[in-house]
């Protein structure tokens, strides 16, 4: 039988949910147990496709093609799985499977409520990802903090799946905050208190406390807390700031939650093997060299907006044994007529990132102008690679104006077009080129070198693409088309030669970027900038 544990949180939002689902399922993972990560998003939209970044950082797009919270970005990143469109769950999805069932008269007739009919759709939900990914374990993150009304279905729903399928086989975890305050820092509990208190008035008592804090816990406060909250010395788990995301997973182990998960959920006991995850941590605290790598967005502003890119950054900085230090560049501030060197000339390598909309076009353009001009190692990613182009078609082929029919109505060399198959489609939401697709890659091109073979499958969210029309002439001036969907038909992959490092790609390679299997073409980016960096050094010494 599938074992399940809960993931709350209380007293703050953005307390930290995420990592401590995704670092307690990088122990079980350790043991060797099968592992479905689960997000429970009380909000109301379908799905995160139609939200701003700026409100609610990146979009986290499965191979499936389902559009979802950056959190399963996390899961991928430390359980070292796939998520599919069944480890996200809305408040939207959920309503719309009840309303959809209650229009083909499937109550027969009864009046549709929140209990049974909502909840018994959140518990048909987990139940059947569990089935689809024939879990040891299932960890479902409920979004949102205790006390929050949207958040109540969710949280009876869990609190029934215990009577469902018993206290054996059902786990809460509570993740909440340990605030010190005063001028001696003291440390207070009583946030703590209230938190499980409101979890208790639902009908849920946590096995575990996770405590966030950036402070160690005194005994005696641990022994207050485990006292208050009704929960054993041994499951207060002290969680505290540090310097890498990915030493959580240790911290959590060295405090012992996994063998008290284990013990708690009655699994086979096993050894936990923590070799290559102690090894990536220790190059992340101690690399031997560094890098810079400019990011250039249009929502830079929300350190969670290119999420999955930046950890992408620093797991290619893991096998380059670098840290990568990363420099945000709104590319607005690239329009004002300031020399774009004022931002660019100190990177060691540049990213332009995806996007939407006209706004900041032109500095993503001017951007990858010097970085073609200067040598400077270059990656595209989706809206990347499309300005990469229009870049490339105004500087270098000489077609003054060209741009995408995305950014400006009718331009007189439209290099960059609406898929046609997009042309019809009326709605925003879930109606893009979504999902993993194939991709073959030219022989002879950097690509094949990065990615050691000419077979790839890459994820993608998008709906324009290069204009075949201009695809000839773009070759003929010397950019390298090295990625085509199987029919020929759609450019997924450029190059410029005569360059240490200038690849963009339509796809979102950084979803698939782990920390012990880092992504090629970011590795081939880090790798190309560090070199640059030590060029650089040895021609001055």
């Amino acid at each position: 039988m599938t074992k399940y544990i809960f993931v709350t949180g209380g007293v703050v939002s953005s307390i930290g949910k995420g990592i401590a689902t995704a670092s307690l399922g990088r122990l079980l993972r350790n043991r060797g147990f099968t592992v479905a990560p689960m997000k429970l998003d009380p909000y109301i939209n379908v799905d995160a496709g139609t939200m701003s970044p700026h409100q609610h950082g990146e979009v986290f797009v499965t191979d499936d093609g389902a559009e979802t919270d950056l959190d399963l970005g996390h899961y991928e990143r430390f359980m070292d799985v796939n998520c599919t469109a069944g480890s996200s769950l809305t408040t939207g999805k959920v309503y719309s499977a009840v309303i959809s069932a209650e229009r083909r008269g499937d109550y027969l007739g009864g009046t549709v409520q929140v209990i049974p009919h909502v909840t018994n759709e959140i518990k048909r939900a987990i139940h059947a990802l569990a089935k689809e990914q024939e879990a040891d374990v299932l960890i479902a993150e409920i979004g949102g903090t205790v006390g929050d009304i949207e958040s109540l279905p969710f949280l009876e729903a869990i609190r029934q799946m215990r009577t469902d399928v018993g206290h054996e086989n059902t786990m809460f975890v509570h993740v909440t905050l340990i605030p010190t305050v005063g001028p001696w820092q003291e440390v207070k509990t009583k946030p703590t208190q209230h938190s499980v208190y409101k979890l208790r008035e639902i009908g849920i008592a946590p096995d575990v406390l996770v405590c966030r804090t950036d402070v160690s816990l005194p005994s005696d406060v641990r022994e207050k807390i485990s006292l208050f909250c009704g929960v054993p010395p041994q499951a207060v788990i002290e969680s505290t700031t540090v310097s890498t995301i990915y030493e959580v997973p240790l911290t959590y182990e060295e405090a012992g939650l996994g063998d008290f998960v284990v013990d708690r959920l009655k699994l086979e006991k096993r050894d936990a093997n923590l070799v290559q995850w102690k090894q990536l941590v220790d190059t992340l605290k101690n690399p031997k060299r560094s890098c810079t790598i400019g990011v250039v967005g249009k929502y830079t502003t929300n350190g969670d907006a290119y999420k999955s890119i930046a950890e992408a950054l620093t797991h290619a900085g893991i096998s380059n044994d670098s840290h990568v230090h990363i420099r945000w560049i709104e590319s607005d501030n690239l329009e004002n007529g300031t020399p774009p060197e004022s931002f660019l000339q100190d990177l060691d390598g540049l990213v332009v990132g995806p996007g939407f909309g006209g706004r900041g076009i032109e500095g993503k353009i001017e951007a990858i102008r010097y970085a073609r001009e200067e040598k400077l190692p270059f990656f595209g990613i989706c809206l990347g690679l499309q300005t990469a182009v229009i870049e490339f078609a105004r500087n270098v082929c000489g077609l003054e104006g060209a741009n995408s029919e995305e950014m400006v109505e009718k331009p007189p060399y439209p290099v960059i077009h609406l898929l046609p198959e997009q042309k019809e489609v009326k709605e925003k939401g879930a109606s893009m080129r979504l999902g993993a697709y194939p991709c073959n890659i030219v022989h002879g091109t950097l690509a094949e070198k990065l990615y050691g073979g000419q077979r790839i499958e890459e994820r993608h969210r998008h709906r324009y693409e290069v204009n075949n029309d201009f695809r000839e002439m773009l070759q003929n001036h010397g950019m390298i088309i090295s990625g085509v969907s199987p029919d020929y038909r759609l450019v997924e992959m450029i190059e410029v030669g005569d360059h240490p490092f200038f690849v963009a790609t339509q796809a979102h390679p950084e979803f698939k970027s782990r920390p012990n299997r880092p992504h090629p073409l970011f590795e081939g980016l880090v790798k190309a900038a560090v070199e640059r960096k030590a060029n650089l050094v040895s021609s001055v010494l």
